[in-house]
């Protein structure tokens, strides 16, 4: 992009305070024969006490229709219900242009804004309230194709951070810190790629990728980086997440750093054919990655999973969750929460039902290496080629009459203090090692190959 420098703003602010409409604005700019964007522009001047949205307005509809760019300069503007148009392209001053929010029902909002650029820009929320049943998120865009937004700072949203709604195009190099809710919320995308961002410290969720109903979405979240996210609105699950995928298909979740969650590092739940690849994940509070509920088709592949009280869980065939690749993960440092009644984990992998599990290394797993099927819900299981160290149980396999069959081969399991392969009764142990006996316990359960040292 050609930016013309003259189109910096500068000057002074003329007009009063009362004037905060951007229809009074041009209005009085065009009495004064000032309504081209650079003179509209040139009243803004830095100014962290005086309402400025009137002329931004004003700037920002006359350069949206003569094609041209608003380019801010270094310093703080108090703003509030800026509304951003088709074609608008707001480039700020690397970072030191700030859009400091005022107060009202919304900050910053775009619908129908195809081809919107914001660059370079600094929203600063300073935790005051909007209504977020008319925008979610502090800049708020919907309904626009092929959008950018590119190296801005969203600071302190008393909602999410950014939210799109039926958007496309790209979302890159944006830093979002403290927002109540989620950092960056994607409801019903129509190709929206999520690439090199670092969002933290924020209350409920990093990344959401939803949709309204179940289906294809394609969004591609990568190299991106997650940390410190809490879990203030509590549940089992719904909030705590690094990446949370919520009925959105075909989903690529790849290259990602993230740490510190309170729940789970990247949560496809009902996300079919959702891949989750070579992701760097530390430091969770529950399940590492997980698929979940009716989803069909996942590949966890090439990920490392360091500290969570589960590393990978492939669940919930009584919803219809099945059909499964979980290939060569490292998974280490697991823990048991003994402080849960009930869920305590400790487990490496868990799976159930048209799963291959393959080429994992597992170390230090105090309940389980791999855990294969719940209960009657388990069919069509391989596990083959694994590594397990240091576990309670090296693998383990429902004993249920009515369940699927199951392979287990060619594993190496090493220090396995309470068996290398055990039957289990929903998470309970029973019965002795299965090691010895590599033909199987029954035509539903084959083993062969294994080696526990």
């Amino acid at each position: 992009m050609t930016i013309d420098r003259r189109l910096v703003l500068g000057a002074g602010l003329t007009f009063s305070a009362a004037a905060t409409a951007a229809q009074a604005a041009e209005k009085a700019a065009k009495a004064a024969g000032e309504t081209s964007p650079k003179n509209l522009a040139a009243r803004l001047v830095p100014n962290i006490t005086l309402d400025q949205t009137a002329f931004l307005q004003a700037a920002i509809d006359a350069a949206a229709r003569e094609d041209m760019p608003v380019i801010l300069p270094p310093g703080t503007f108090l703003i509030g219900g800026l509304k951003l148009r088709a074609g608008t392209r707001l480039i700020g001053n690397a970072r030191t242009s700030i859009l400091a929010f005022n107060g009202g029902d919304t900050f910053v909002t775009a619908e129908d804004a195809h081809g919107l650029v914001v660059d370079g820009v600094v929203f600063d929320c300073s935790y005051k309230p909007f209504d977020q049943t008319r925008a979610d998120g502090a800049l708020a865009i919907s309904r626009s194709n092929d959008i950018r937004l590119i190296d801005l700072d969203v600071r302190n949203s008393a909602g999410n951070g950014v939210s799109l709604f039926s958007c496309s195009g790209q979302v890159s190099g944006v830093t979002i810190t403290g927002a109540l809710d989620a950092g960056l919320k994607s409801l019903d995308a129509t190709g929206l790629d999520i690439k090199g961002n670092t969002i933290s410290d924020c209350g409920n969720n990093g990344i959401l990728v939803w949709r309204s109903t179940a289906g294809e979405d394609g969004s591609v979240v990568s190299g991106n980086r997650i940390f410190r996210i809490r879990n203030a609105s509590g549940g089992t699950g719904e909030y705590g997440n690094g990446v949370n995928v919520f009925r959105a298909g075909s989903v690529l979740v790849t290259g990602n750093r993230i740490a510190d969650c309170a729940y789970t590092a990247i949560r496809g739940n009902a996300a079919s054919n959702i891949q989750i690849i070579a992701n760097s994940c530390e430091r969770l509070g529950e399940v590492g990655l997980y698929a979940e509920f009716g989803f069909q088709g996942a590949v966890i592949a090439n990920n490392i999973v360091d500290t969570a009280a589960a590393g990978i869980s492939v669940t919930n065939f009584n919803e219809g969750g099945r059909l499964a690749v979980v290939q060569g993960n490292l998974i280490r440092n697991l823990f048991r929460r003994e402080q849960e009644p009930e869920d305590k984990r400790g487990e490496g992998i868990g799976v159930e039902a048209d799963a291959v599990v393959s080429g994992n290394t597992i170390e230090n797993a105090p309940t389980v290496g791999i855990q294969i099927g719940w209960g009657a819900f388990m069919r069509d299981v391989a596990a083959t080629g694994n590594v397990i160290r240091n576990a309670g149980v090296g693998i383990s396999v429902t004993g249920a009459s009515d369940a699927g069959k199951c392979l287990i081969a060619n594993n190496l399991i090493s220090n396995a203090k309470d068996g290398a392969i055990r039957e289990m009764d929903f998470g309970r142990m029973t019965g002795p090692d299965l090691i010895e006996s590599q033909g199987g316990t029954s035509s539903r359960v084959q083993l062969a190959g294994n080696i526990a040292v």
